[in-house]
């Protein structure tokens, strides 16, 4: 059956408001997510690292940051115009999360060749991808999985969307935005050259080499910062964004193999992951062999399965990888779900009854993420490390030394000691002293002298395998405060 995208305004108007009015509710639901429960403890960098932009820091130059940079001046922006709070950032990552479910919902609603089952399917990619566990939990913090999800998706959209009007112009939007979404995490570089390579097989003759011209020439423009950082410190920025990934990421991290197996066999134990990825398999079959659709659309479906399979290889070979970072792939695997759950609803139920199908899937992914948001009541969060800087602050007078964890640096607006901007740094006691010293690192040897030499009236430590707290630091303090799994020492003894 070819593609019968939608063209009626009349007649194509209430579908449109239905899947709006849909993404509007999950933005709700996303948006007092992020302002109650959502944490996650490495977003404590980033957050200091906007900061730091903002107050005119540059990073790699004058402090250690082993990303790419967009989302911390990103970040950094927001802030500026809301206030210097995780709030403002929560709440802009939410949004960019919803608005990457309507560019993919929106995608299967004006593609689907099925009218009755239209809506049905952009309701499912907004339900399987929204309330996705990765999604719902890390699309909703200062990290860049919001607006990375965002930039990916629209540089999809975009793409199918040059060769469909024949536009040189969305062809540098594809670019543009698959390079941005880069330039905010690296975890979703496999999708530029991906839709670069579909660009070029899809365009006509003639128009090839010009549309893949400007996909580069518009991917130059998200790294112009990276560019400009690397002109003035060179080795800082190759460090921090080429060496720290490819070679250090799992230096002091004992069993980083052992740990990647179990992330990738983790996904057979979450009924979220087994729905998606069989009705995905499922979708891919059925257009790869069972639809009648045209050449173009299943092009276009085939793509979210490309997109899928190098995002997918590219994150598993980070050592250690995270379940977190697969959520880069589930909106292109939602779009596959879609016709997945039309083709199994057809031959084992009805094609003409496609809400009911679409409302049992739903209902299924709702459940798993009632029961997980159930489990993590209690868990560690912003409000309680509020209520630990409030502890901080009122024992440090305003300009004394404070070693602290990031978060904490941020939330009493204090800025950390050079070297300090990122606990992890610490590990790489294994540099030159005049290479650390150029890298903006505090070896974990120099750390400890200076813990003992009483450099800190405040100490401030989280976890209970934290090395500092491996220190017996109350041979250096007067006085200590638990909170949870944290404790706040002061009032030096010498």
């Amino acid at each position: 059956m070819p593609s019968v995208p939608l063209r009626s305004p009349e007649h194509n108007r209430t579908p449109i408001l239905i899947l709006s009015a849909a993404v509007v509710l999950l933005a709700a639901i996303l948006l007092v997510y992020s302002q109650t429960l959502a944490f996650a403890w490495d977003e404590g960098f980033h957050l200091v690292t906007a900061r730091l932009i903002d107050a005119g820091k540059r990073p790699y130059l004058d402090f250690m940051f082993p990303q790419t940079p967009l989302n911390a001046y990103w970040n950094a922006g927001w802030m500026r115009l809301f206030g210097q709070t995780w709030r403002v950032p929560h709440a802009v990552a939410a949004i960019m999360t919803a608005l990457a479910m309507l560019l993919a919902g929106g995608f299967v609603l004006t593609r689907f060749p099925k009218p009755n089952w239209r809506l049905p399917a952009a309701i499912t990619v907004v339900v399987l991808a929204g309330l996705s566990l990765q999604v719902f939990y890390f699309g909703t913090i200062a990290q860049a999985y919001g607006l990375g999800l965002f930039l990916i998706v629209a540089a999809f959209r975009s793409a199918v969307a040059s060769l469909e009007r024949g536009s040189l112009l969305l062809a540098a939007a594809a670019g543009l935005a698959a390079s941005a979404a880069a330039a905010s995490t690296l975890l979703t570089a496999a999708a530029t050259p991906v839709l670069l390579v579909w660009i070029i097989v899809y365009t006509r003759s003639g128009r090839r080499l010009v549309s893949a011209a400007l996909f580069l020439a518009a991917a130059v423009v998200p790294f112009l910062p990276v560019i400009l950082l690397f002109a003035q410190g060179p080795r800082q920025v190759l460090f921090n964004v080429i060496e720290y990934n490819l070679r250090y990421r799992q230096v002091a991290w004992e069993g980083a193999p052992q740990h990647n197996l179990e992330v990738w066999t983790s996904w057979f134990g979450s009924s979220q992951a087994l729905i998606l990825g069989l009705l995905a398999i499922a979708g891919l079959r059925f257009v790869a062999t069972r639809s009648t659709w045209d050449r173009r659309l299943r092009a276009e479906f085939y793509l979210c399965g490309w997109l899928a399979l190098a995002l997918g290889v590219h994150i598993s070979t980070a050592l250690p990888t995270f379940a977190r970072y697969y959520l880069f792939l589930v909106p292109f695997l939602a779009m596959l779900a879609s016709a997945g759950l039309y083709h199994v609803a057809s031959r084992l139920y009805r094609a003409d009854r496609a809400w009911r199908a679409v409302a049992l899937v739903c209902v299924l992914f709702a459940l798993g993420l009632g029961r997980d948001l159930h489990d993590s009541v209690g868990d560690l969060n912003w409000s309680d490390l509020e209520e630990l800087a409030k502890v901080v602050n009122q024992v440090t007078p305003r300009n004394a030394s404070l070693l602290a964890d990031e978060q904490i640096y941020f939330l009493t607006k204090r800025q950390p000691p050079t070297g300090m901007e990122l606990d992890d740094s610490h590990k790489f006691d294994f540099l030159p002293p005049a290479r650390a010293s150029l890298m903006h690192i505090v070896q974990r040897s120099e750390l400890d002298k200076r813990i003992e030499a009483g450099e800190f009236a405040t100490l401030e430590t989280c976890g209970e395998d934290s090395h500092i707290r491996k220190l017996n630091l109350q041979q250096f303090y007067k006085h200590q405060q638990d909170q949870d799994d944290c404790t706040v020492f002061w009032d030096l003894k010498h």
